[in-house]
């Protein structure tokens, strides 16, 4: 005759279950900081070229003769690490996600995880595709338009820290912004909105569209218009996307 467990036994299972999501957890994140930090050590020997990409879109339309500084004496080197840093920080993402993906997915069911798989999939790319829209036409045209509204006699001389923030502040900016159709597909998914009252909030939404823009884009109306507008695309296919995940979710979850 076996003898019965201890009452306390559920008690030291629920410890050990925990204490191995505790150490998976740690695991996935460990692999996450040696990947960040990998992509960093291949991109520091590129450190000032890279800083001379970024900075590519103001010193083109800069006048003659004028050029960026650096006020403070060590900016010239932490200024592109720091740029190094979250370049590889941007770069490693898909491998953060892959490994937070990894330590979530054996809790979700079947159809969960084919809905949160492309949902994943879809926020980096979006995320990418924001800040290359800032750099290839948001910037260029905010700077045309710093440079043209110059004062007579100041000269545009912009400090290499103060423009590594406004560039960056505008990357994070579009990306998220960018992430519109990803945050509507996730709204209608969990049943709090559906894409009919999305229609028919189609008006409020732009107006908070533009109200959002207002607040977190660079300080000029240029910019504002340019993150507003396709905020506004975005929130349309947004609802083409959450129609679609409508109609595949119940085939998805019977099976």
């Amino acid at each position: 005759m076996t003898k019965p467990d201890p009452p306390d036994s559920a008690g030291q299972d629920q410890d050990l279950g925990l204490i191995g999501h505790l150490i998976e957890l740690r695991s996935r994140l460990l692999r996450s900081v040696v990947a960040v930090v990998a992509v960093f050590l291949v991109l520091l020997p590129f450190a000032q070229r890279l800083y001379s990409w970024l900075a590519a879109p103001l010193l083109s339309r800069l006048p003659a003769g004028s050029h960026l500084i650096a006020i403070d004496v060590s900016s010239p080197f932490f200024v592109p690490v720091k740029l190094c840093f979250f370049t590889a920080l941007m770069l490693a993402m898909p491998v953060v996600i892959y490994q937070l993906w990894a330590f979530v997915a054996p809790g979700l069911y079947r159809h969960e995880k084919r809905l949160a798989m492309p949902l994943l999939v879809s926020a980096s790319g979006l995320f990418y595709l924001g800040c290359a829209f800032a750099y290839f036409l948001v910037l260029p045209m905010v700077f045309r338009f710093l440079t043209s509204v110059t004062p007579t006699g100041v000269s545009m001389m912009t400090d290499i820290g103060h423009y590594l923030d406004f560039v960056g502040s505008t990357f994070i900016a579009f990306g998220a912004c960018f992430e519109v159709p990803v945050a509507v597909v996730i709204l209608v998914s969990l049943g709090w909105v559906t894409p009919a009252q999305l229609k028919n909030f189609r008006s409020y939404a732009i107006v908070a569209n533009f109200a959002i823009a207002a607040v977190i884009a660079p300080p000029d109306a240029v910019s504002m218009f340019l993150l507003a507008l396709p905020m506004c695309l975005l929130y349309e296919a947004g609802m083409l996307a959450a129609k679609l995940a409508i109609r595949t979710a119940p085939t998805a979850a019977q099976q």
